[in-house]
């Protein structure tokens, strides 16, 4: 199905959501227009009086909960759950159809619209969601609580995206896409429930292996009952956590907005199906961990005058976002000035034992935002569109 699945990505892509800021001003004028089979609420306000929806459709016995955004900077999963909207309303096709027979899936497109607003990771009351499972603190935390207790889920898919910091395992290969299924105890029991979860991860990631090989990671399965995904499966509901992350070049997570929406498929083929329920969940621990391991950019073998005489470095660039005027900027900043042998860029340069002040063109410290660099008498460019 991975060529009909990218012919439909293709299609059906929500044109109207681009790039990686992504608000309630983005996705209103969607939701507004959606076909009456598609039963939007308004579940709540924000902090700071912003509307906090769901799209609920289908009307299976089996019920999927979905929520985006509870990190408002993490978009790209946001943006995927339009396209498969749209796939759903526009595509003719007899299994789509099936979906909606068998399934009823409520989706929460953006949890933390104030979030989202300002491009941070926690809410206006500078408190992380995802943190909140046990307290409810937060209005948002309070909202996505009572979703999950009336609509009754049976199975709940946790939408994240993640720093490009990440490689699957230690190989060079970024994590393009990571997925969890957490854990509900101290002793990391394989429950029935949590077994669901790796079933379906393990089906995702095969089909994702055609097209990203060696690029799907998994996260540490540490017990956390504060974190949402934790306490849902501790709840007895099978919850699977999705990270969008990086894939080379692409800073604006297009392609792995495909990713994510070729997932979003696989999982619901699989539970219309019940292909899942063959498979061996102990497949899920031949999945690579997460490990921080990679920059962004990498300036190899750069000489330094240190105390009294010349050491080569390796200098690590990564990139701050930042939003201006409705858009992320993309700030290069010196992250590490020492040997990195164990680390990979996603881009790679060689100084070839340049002294610093001829590829800086000055003295750099860590912070240091540096937009340009000189190699080989060439003024290059450190911007992502460049790299």
């Amino acid at each position: 199905m991975g060529e009909t699945f990218h012919g439909w990505f293709v299609k059906w892509r929500e044109n109207r959501l681009e790039g990686r800021y992504i608000t309630n001003d983005h996705i209103e004028p969607i939701i507004k227009y959606l076909p009456e089979t598609f039963r939007i609420e308004i579940i709540g306000k924000s902090v700071l009086g912003r509307d906090v929806y769901s799209v609920t459709f289908g009307d299976g016995p089996l019920k999927i909960l979905m929520w985006s955004q509870m990190h408002g900077n993490e978009s790209t999963t946001t943006k995927a759950v339009f396209d498969l909207i749209n796939t759903i309303i526009n595509e003719n096709d007899e299994w789509l159809k099936e979906i909606l027979v068998k399934v009823t899936i409520k989706i929460i497109p953006i949890l933390n619209p104030d979030g989202a607003n300002a491009y941070t990771r926690v809410n206006a009351n500078n408190v992380d969601l995802n943190r909140d499972a046990q307290d409810l603190t937060q209005p948002e935390s309070i909202m996505l609580r009572n979703e999950f207790n009336k609509f009754k889920p049976s199975i709940c898919l946790n939408l994240h995206g993640q720093r490009t910091i990440f490689g699957a395992g230690n190989q060079g290969k970024a994590a393009t896409v990571s997925f969890l299924a957490p854990t509900q105890d101290h002793v990391r029991s394989i429950t029935p429930n949590r077994k669901v979860a790796m079933q379906l991860i393990n089906e995702m990631r095969q089909s994702l292996e055609q097209i990203i090989p060696s690029q799907i990671g998994v996260y540490e399965d540490s017990f956390n009952l504060n974190c949402v995904g934790d306490t849902f499966q501790h709840l007895g509901v099978p919850t699977i956590l999705f990270e969008a992350g990086h894939f080379s070049g692409d800073y604006q997570r297009e392609y792995t907005r495909y990713l994510i929406y070729h997932s979003y498929m696989v999982l619901l083929q699989s539970v219309v199906t019940n292909s899942y329920l063959n498979d061996n969940s102990s497949k899920y621990f031949e999945i690579p961990q997460n490990e921080k391991c990679f920059f962004d950019i990498i300036v190899r073998n750069v000489s330094i005058f240190n105390n009294g005489s010349n050491e080569v470095i390796d200098v690590a660039i990564q990139y701050e976002e930042m939003l201006q005027d409705s858009d992320i900027q993309f700030i290069p900043k010196i992250a590490a000035l020492k040997k990195l042998n164990e680390f990979h860029g996603h881009k790679e340069l060689n100084a070839d034992s340049s002294p610093i002040s001829k590829v800086f063109g000055k003295a750099v410290f860590e912070g240091d935002i540096v937009y340009n660099i000189l190699l080989n008498n060439e003024d290059l460019s450190l911007s992502p569109e460049k790299n």
